[in-house]
């Protein structure tokens, strides 16, 4: 079970029932098994949940809160304040060099911190100096392309020499992103020809990539690299699959080294900088809208979706419009988490996820006429077409129908109240018209 789960059913035991200091203990001991499961530190974790203790039974709830929304106030609030400072990046003119052993996903996260920069508005450029891996040029040229930004190397195994190349670059480029060579675990020759690549590109930022499946071997490697070259932080990977993560993360923390980025799954907009606050209310299923409203401000934006609503209007073809924009706000899962459904069960999601792409086969199936003028659309012989053409039941299309008429007034009343309508306009960054 993963940690945030684990978590959130530790605190809905106290759902109806009495809290006192029996149900208090309880509670202890359960987030203790959740963390001592998911490899966090004993001596953190006694600590920890000693603090929850005496603070859940010694203080009083503020006015209009109640017992169990006070306990929840507590876990999230040390929880919080043990993760340390948000990470805010930096936008200025910078160089930043990569570290990480194999199997860390060092590469990648090369190519999703360009993306990131690359998405600000800076002109980012990633350099490869892994001499030793096989491939890796070749894999950090090919992410330097999906992120659409540009890639430097030398056709040599001298790590020193692509280094003072790459320093050059800043005269070109706003952000330079080195990827350093990796080992299979932390020795002598990888530290020294590290401090020898750092001296010679001089890094505004070293970050260190580690898996979260390491666990407290986590803190070891943060460390080691610390120690050999310095760090201003850590971007721990893999943070979507594995049950060591709170190890990982709590290691981290003790050895004195800063999180700056988490990453999840492979693609290259999978990569957002710490929020400590964010961290900590997503793992005890609080929604998270910062980040549900910065990630459909950006798909709406390259959907142009805000004509709809400025028009008032909505045909199929905007629709599947609208429907495209939502599958690239990610996996429906990870959409429902930022709303703070974290616990949906998973026949639901697939579900979900099966009548989105139906949705969707349904309207590529209708002709032109039929997706600018909905009304057609009413005619059951056009909903039997368009079933055979897409594959589905006429039940299914019908459902189609009537999902985009409810969908269609909504639009309709929300251009009607004026308040809402500049209170979403606000929210989106004033794209959505009057």
């Amino acid at each position: 079970m993963d940690l945030g789960k684990g978590l959130r059913q530790a605190l809905a035991k106290l759902s109806g029932r009495y809290v006192d200091e029996t149900a208090v203990t309880e509670l202890v001991k359960d987030l203790q098994r959740v963390l001592i499961a998911n490899d966090v530190n004993v001596r953190f974790v006694l600590e920890w949940t000693k603090k929850i203790k005496e603070r859940t039974l010694s203080e009083k709830p503020i006015p209009g809160v109640g017992l169990r929304e006070h306990v929840v106030k507590v876990v999230y609030e040390e929880l919080e304040k043990f993760m340390g400072q948000a990470h805010e990046p930096s936008l200025a003119k910078q160089r930043i060099l990569l570290l990480g052993l194999f199997g860390v996903g060092k590469s990648t996260s090369a190519g999703k911190i360009a993306r990131y920069y690359s998405s600000k508005g800076l002109k980012v450029i990633l350099v490869g100096a892994d001499v030793h891996r096989p491939a890796a040029r070749a894999q950090l040229q090919q992410l330097a392309d999906q992120a659409h930004v540009a890639f430097f190397t030398l056709e040599t195994n001298d790590a020193v020499a692509i280094a003072t190349a790459a320093r050059k670059l800043s005269d070109q480029y706003d952000v330079v992103i080195l990827d350093s060579a990796g080992r299979s675990a932390f020795d002598e020759e990888l530290a020294r020809e590290l401090k020898d690549v750092a001296s010679v590109f001089e890094p505004d930022s070293s970050f260190l990539v580690v898996s979260a499946d390491a666990g407290q071997v986590a803190g070891k490697q943060a460390k080691q690299f610390h120690d050999a070259v310095g760090l201003t932080g850590v971007l721990i990977t893999k943070m979507d699959g594995s049950g060591k993560g709170g190890g990982a993360l709590s290691s981290v923390v003790e050895s004195g080294s800063r999180i700056c980025f988490l990453g999840s799954g492979e693609k290259l907009q999978d990569l957002r900088a710490f929020d400590p606050h964010a961290f900590a209310a997503s793992l005890l299923g609080f929604p998270d809208l910062k980040e549900l409203l910065e990630t459909a401000k950006r798909v709406s934006e390259e959907e142009n979706l805000e004509k709809a609503w400025n028009d008032g209007k909505l045909d199929y073809a905007t629709f599947l419009s609208q429907l495209k924009a939502f599958k690239k706000m990610g996996p429906l899962k990870s959409v429902m988490q930022m709303m703070g459904a974290h616990d949906l069960p998973d026949d639901v999601m697939n579900q979900s996820e099966k009548k989105l792409k139906a949705f969707e086969s349904a309207v590529l199936s209708m002709t032109l006429a039929e997706r600018n003028n909905p009304a057609l659309m009413k005619e059951s012989s056009r909903q039997a077409r368009v079933a055979k053409g897409a594959g589905m039941k006429e039940s299914d299309v019908r459902e189609l129908v009537q999902q985009f008429e409810k969908t269609q007034k909504m639009l309709k009343d929300v251009k009607k109240n004026k308040g809402l309508l500049n209170k979403l306009s606000q929210q989106f960054g004033g794209k959505l018209g009057g």
